[in-house]
């Protein structure tokens, strides 16, 4: 079958599909401090690392939501590792809570300090990256008409890393085991690695 966005057969697709093609995708679990002080955290599904040099994220939220306001406001937000131990609190925290409530506080969801930013992490997790905002993108379509997204880019400014979760110098995503996006109502676990080194034009191998 061929279709549009616009011409999708509801009788054959009910629901679209779009978020269950592009996928995997990792999620993107983002705190952020409100300029009233209210620690906000929410799960977003449009994330992913942008570039390496300098390290930056981005997360996109569809309407001006609570991270998304706070970040765009605040100039800081902390992506928080989604993990298999804390899928619960990172899907709990998905709920439409009002502006002004602190989804930590509500769900009893512990947080620590970061070092670079006074967006707070989620003390549990494997890893934070705690993020200063360069760009705050409203995405528009090909006519120019804006979408109602916003898109949030940060450069990475500090690391967390809970050293459990260190073996032989890297950070193990076999220990980490981090939830992925897969679209409708599905999540997914990583249930294994295999590594393929990456070749070069001259016939050397290239390792990470």
């Amino acid at each position: 079958m061929f279709f549009t966005p616009q011409s999708r057969d509801k009788s054959v697709l009910p629901h679209d599909p779009l978020k269950a093609i592009v996928a995997p995708r990792p999620i993107g679990w983002i705190s952020t401090l409100s300029t009233d002080g209210i620690a906000n955290l929410a799960p977003y599904s449009f994330f992913n690392a942008v570039g390496g040099m300098p390290p930056m994220l981005m997360f996109a939220s569809e309407g001006l939501k609570d991270s998304a306001r706070n970040a765009a406001e605040t100039g800081e937000f902390v992506f928080n590792y989604a993990s298999e131990h804390l899928e619960k609190e990172m899907n709990a925290s998905s709920l439409p809570a009002p502006a002004g409530v602190s989804e930590f506080e509500h769900l009893n969801i512990p947080y620590a300090a970061s070092e670079t930013v006074s967006a707070p992490r989620v003390a549990d997790v494997c890893a934070a990256l705690e993020c200063k905002v360069t760009s705050v993108i409203e995405t528009v379509d090909v006519e120019g008409a804006k979408t109602g997204a916003v898109m949030i880019i940060g450069q990475v400014m500090g690391v967390y890393i809970n050293d459990d979760y260190v073996k032989d110098g890297r950070f193990d995503v076999n220990l980490a085991k981090p939830v992925t996006r897969l679209g409708y109502l599905d999540f997914g676990y990583t249930d294994g690695l295999h590594e393929m080194p990456r070749p070069g034009w001259d016939g050397t191998v290239h390792n990470p």
